[in-house]
């Protein structure tokens, strides 16, 4: 009999939520099959069998949380598919298990019943000659305060005549235990509050967060925890790109197959950005600032499962079809649940886009341990004062940068900021230099 266990993963990650099993008990499996797909705080990982042979038990159920090393399924590599001979193996097993139970709870059964006539013996000598005792307790009391540890004597009685009884007890226990909590562990009565379980009296359902979800609720809290994070606020006329775009469309998905859409635009700015203002492009490690000079742009993506935000790697090195394919394929990977870890290692900036949902005005998070994320928004035409005094309506959009202020300046965020306005509004520059 052999055992499948959670294999080695990757070094930030040790444990993961069953999402799926690819086979079931009965199943023939060869070396290298798929068996089951979990979830981890990053991606969905499938852990394929060392072994070939007949799956005999699931040990760990899909929604279970497993840790690396954990056993979940054990295999017979003599067996046959939906063969007898493992199914008898299992029944022996089975009626074996259950015998040696059944004995079990015999020899508990007498060993407790020996207990309790020892103990209401000793009772009825309490009850005649207190003197020798000082607490008075009925049995029932005696056996609940057996069960959960309670001592007696600590234990505090609402009876006139001081005979304590079994509500007495729970009450010992509740209070000891509330006790206990708020000495031992007084820095999680504010974690309880936030926990606890509210009753309603309307119908509410209740599912339990998904790995990843827990994972980005940990960390978006953490981020504001742990960094001094502010937010700038810009705008831009997109006139000149929705005129360039409208010129290029059909030339460009001929050439390249693939659309000109804004993010290959706004992806170049914050590259030639980050290139005039590199402390956006660093990060704090210990009491050191590390710049990169590297431009690994993080592209936030929607999934039904979360926010994931996948790299396009050397970004400063693509032109603008090699961005819009990047991205085209990272948010299919991440809508398909087909990204793998070494598509979210390592970003040194990141970009989100509410816009497409149709967010006027935002202060985005961080992506820890980057110190800056741009914020995209809706595109809205406005009445806009132009130079001359005139009035003319413009597709405007709100820009918004959020930084670490521990190593980044408001003077630096606004003209980083500025600088990506500029390059924006005079697309063609951008596209001559990019």
């Amino acid at each position: 009999m052999k055992e499948i266990k959670i294999p080695e993963l990757a070094e930030s990650i040790t444990e993961g939520t069953i999402a799926e099993w690819l086979v079931s008990k009965g199943d023939k499996v060869e070396k290298g099959d798929p068996v089951v797909e979990l979830e981890t705080d990053k991606v969905n990982v499938e852990v394929n069998s060392d072994f070939a042979g007949v799956i005999t038990e699931i040990v760990s159920e899909e929604g279970d949380d497993v840790e690396v090393g954990d056993v979940i399924a054990k295999l017979d590599e003599n067996g046959e598919a939906g063969g007898e001979a493992s199914e008898e193996e299992s029944e022996e097993t089975s009626s074996s298990d259950k015998e040696e139970k059944a004995e079990e709870k015999k020899e508990d059964k007498q060993e407790e019943d020996k207990s309790e006539d020892k103990e209401e013996a000793q009772i009825e000598d309490t009850d005649e000659t207190p003197g020798k005792n000082e607490v008075i307790a009925s049995p029932a009391a005696r056996k609940r305060a057996r069960e959960l540890n309670i001592d007696l004597s600590s234990v505090q009685t609402r009876d006139p005549m001081g005979r304590v009884r079994p509500e007495d007890v729970e009450d010992a226990a509740k209070g000891g235990s509330e006790k206990k909590e708020s000495k031992s562990k007084p820095s999680k009565k504010e974690e309880s509050k936030n926990t606890e379980k509210t009753e309603f009296d309307k119908p509410v359902e209740r599912t339990k967060m998904s790995r990843r979800r827990q994972t980005i609720a940990k960390n978006l809290v953490n981020v504001q925890q742990e960094s001094a994070m502010l937010t700038t606020f810009n705008e831009i006329d997109m006139s000149a790109i929705m005129k360039l775009r409208s010129e290029r469309k059909d030339k460009f998905l001929e050439k390249h197959d693939v659309k000109l859409g804004f993010m290959s635009f706004f992806t170049k700015a914050v590259v030639g950005a980050l290139k005039e203002f590199p402390l956006l492009n660093a990060e704090i490690q210990g009491n050191e600032i590390v710049e990169k000079k590297f431009y690994d742009i993080g592209i936030a993506v929607s999934t039904d499962d979360g926010l994931v935000v996948p790299v396009v790697r050397d970004a400063d090195r693509l032109d603008f079809a090699g961005v819009e394919k990047e991205i085209g394929e990272l948010g299919k990977k991440a809508r398909d649940n087909k990204l793998q870890l070494k598509d979210l290692q390592g970003g040194s900036f990141s970009i989100t886009n509410g816009g497409i949902f149709g967010s006027m005005l935002s202060t985005p998070i961080l992506n820890a341990p980057q110190v800056g994320i741009l914020g995209m928004h809706n595109i809205q035409k406005r009445a806009m004062v132009m130079p001359d005094d005139s009035i003319e309506v413009r597709p405007m959009m709100y820009l918004a940068l959020s930084y670490d202020h521990r190593i980044v300046d408001g003077k630096e965020a606004v003209q980083f900021l500025v600088r990506i306005k500029e390059m924006l509004e005079d697309p063609y520059d951008l596209l001559l230099e990019g």
